[in-house]
C-alpha cells in the first residue's frame, strides 16, 4: 500500500505533535513492551499511535491521581464533619435542658411583668379618675404605655 505525500506529511506532523507530549524514553519503553517495531511499513503511523496511546495513558493516570487526591480530601472532610456533628450533638444535649428551663423562666417573667404593668395602668387610670387635677390633659395618653409591642412583627 503506497502512501500519498500528503498522508505521509500529515502522519509525520501528527507524530511530531504527539511526541512533544511525552518523553522519548517512554516511547522507546512502550515500543519494547508492545513489540510494535515489527509492524511492516507503518512506521510513522505506528509511532503516532504509540505516542497517542502513551499520551492518553499519561492523561488517564493524571486524572486518576487527581481523582484519588480529591477522594482523599473528601474522605478527610467527611471525617471532620462527622466529628463536628457528634461534638455539636453532645454540646446540644448538655445545654438543651438548661436552655429549656431558662426559656420557661423568661416566659413566666414576661407574664409577671405584663400583670404588673396592667395593674399599674389600672391604678394610674383610677388615680386620674379620682384626682383629675393631678394629671394635666394629654399627659395620661403619653405616659400610659410607652413600651413597644414585642409580639408584633417588625416592619
Amino acid at each position: 500500500m503506497e502512501k500519498s505525500p500528503e498522508t505521509a506529511t500529515a502522519a509525520a506532523e501528527v507524530a511530531a505533535r504527539f511526541r512533544s507530549l511525552v518523553d522519548a524514553d517512554d516511547v522507546g519503553s512502550i515500543k519494547q513492551t508492545q513489540h510494535l517495531m515489527c509492524l511492516p511499513s507503518y512506521g510513522i503511523m505506528a509511532d503516532a499511535m504509540l505516542v497517542y496511546g502513551k499520551a492518553m495513558a499519561v492523561a488517564t493516570a493524571a486524572r486518576l491521581d487527581a481523582l484519588i487526591t480529591i477522594l482523599g480530601r473528601l474522605q478527610d472532610s467527611n471525617a471532620v464533619l462527622t466529628h463536628f456533628n457528634e461534638y455539636s450533638e453532645r454540646c446540644f444535649a448538655e445545654v438543651s435542658s438548661d436552655f429549656a428551663s431558662k426559656t420557661r423562666l423568661l416566659k413566666s417573667m414576661k407574664a409577671d411583668l405584663d400583670h404588673i404593668f396592667s395593674k399599674l395602668r389600672s391604678m394610674k387610670s383610677r388615680l386620674a379618675a379620682t384626682y383629675p387635677d393631678a394629671f394635666p390633659d394629654g399627659a395620661m395618653t403619653k405616659t400610659m404605655d410607652q413600651r413597644p409591642n414585642l409580639e408584633s412583627p417588625l416592619d
